[in-house]
């Protein structure tokens, strides 16, 4: 057994009696921490299960980190929870800082190796401060390429199907340009319910449970940490911090404030529903006073040129596809299938190696930052 295998578990069930393993652990320092579950979906047995406490004397910070957003992606934050856990905790105070972990915040996609939930929303994309803000026609893109994002029959021929989208991406590209084709993806859509990125209509029980303990650490602390962990968007083995324009600082004081290579940002216009942005406008609505710093910290897979953002609106719509659908080769399915996990959770030693190391430069320079590890 290599040593990437200690943590990165082979399914839900069994990255989620690690997680809870932890509560043991964590006791040692916070002898009042405690574990919740909460049933999430109409399929038995799938859970959010959170590790919580205060801080011992006086809870003047707290480290709050959420993983499996994105179903799939749940398997690297839940690694990169075990590395906190095994080799952190010694430099915290309990005396005034608290900790919330949280895993599998989708525990339906995550179990099924899929990024969104049973009801085929795109989380990231459900949490609504106003439910009324939000028109169901937002993504004027998304609409226009519509055929392109939709599945439309058994997946017959999967090459023959390749050629037919990728011919698609080329006349969506040239009628669109690549901004727009982008502009569809990353904003979500709240029309199409069987298409990629659909946002839903009404609020998923992950998000709703999501946004109540994002008010209860705004209104327990002063200075609220939250670390997302998710995959995919990136440099190859490489992290990259994203965090909302809600932030004030510019890319280069980011990256020189917490020693990052990579940061982007990106605006809440183009982006509906996202969980941090709504942690931001919670806290500049009811909290102004609270410090939040709010991040996803992504593990790059395919990188970052113009071929390998392709792969990825390829990848996405071929799984989506054959979910609703199916296919007739059992080699398609597989292909699709495996062509899915390579981009949100490869089985790839190289790879796995570089979240965790990728991971400590996260954490270490975050937190050593914002005053959580000494």
């Amino acid at each position: 057994m290599n040593d990437t295998d200690h943590y990165f578990a082979k399914n839900y069930d069994e990255s989620r009696v690690t997680f809870r393993s932890h509560l043991d652990k964590i006791q040692k320092k916070w002898p009042d921490a405690t574990l919740t579950t909460k049933a999430i979906g109409k399929e038995e047995n799938n859970t959010i299960d959170m590790i919580y406490s205060e801080a011992l004397t006086s809870n003047d910070q707290v480290i709050f980190f959420t993983t499996g957003e994105h179903g799939i992606e749940g398997y690297a934050g839940a690694a990169v929870i075990q590395l906190f856990v095994e080799n952190y905790l010694d430099q915290i105070d309990p005396s005034k800082t608290g900790i919330c972990l949280i895993h599998a915040i989708n525990p339906w996609g995550m179990r099924h190796f899929r990024r969104v939930t049973e009801n085929n929303v795109d989380l990231n994309r459900n949490y609504f401060y106003d439910e009324n803000s939000i028109r169901r026609d937002v993504n004027k893109n998304y609409a226009k390429e519509s055929d392109l994002f939709l599945p439309n029959g058994k997946i017959t021929d999967l090459k023959e199907e390749k050629h037919k989208l990728y011919a698609q991406l080329m006349k969506g590209l040239a009628k669109e340009g690549y901004a727009g084709l982008k502009k569809a993806k990353g904003m979500g859509q709240f029309e199409f319910e069987r298409g990629v990125y659909y946002g839903g209509s009404t609020a998923e029980e992950s998000a709703v449970f999501l946004k109540s303990i994002q008010e209860k650490m705004l209104g327990t602390y002063p200075s609220v940490i939250h670390m997302d962990w998710h995959t995919a968007l990136g440099p190859t083995n490489e992290i990259t911090m994203v965090i909302s324009e809600h932030d004030g600082r510019s890319v280069d004081e980011l990256k020189d404030a917490y020693q990052l290579k990579n940061v982007e940002k990106y605006t809440p216009k183009k982006v509906k529903g996202d969980s941090t942005n709504h942690f931001y406008k919670l806290k500049e609505e009811a909290y102004p006073e609270t410090y939040l710093l709010s991040a996803l910290f992504e593990f790059g897979t395919f990188g970052t040129d113009k071929q390998a953002e392709l792969r990825e609106f390829m990848t996405i719509i071929l799984e989506n596809h054959l979910y609703h659908e199916g296919a007739e080769s059992v080699e398609d399915i597989q292909w699709i299938l495996g062509e899915f996990e390579a981009m949100f959770y490869p089985n790839d030693v190289e790879w796995k190696k570089s979240v965790l190391n990728e991971a400590r430069k996260g954490m270490e320079g975050v937190l050593k930052k914002e005053g959580i590890l000494k």
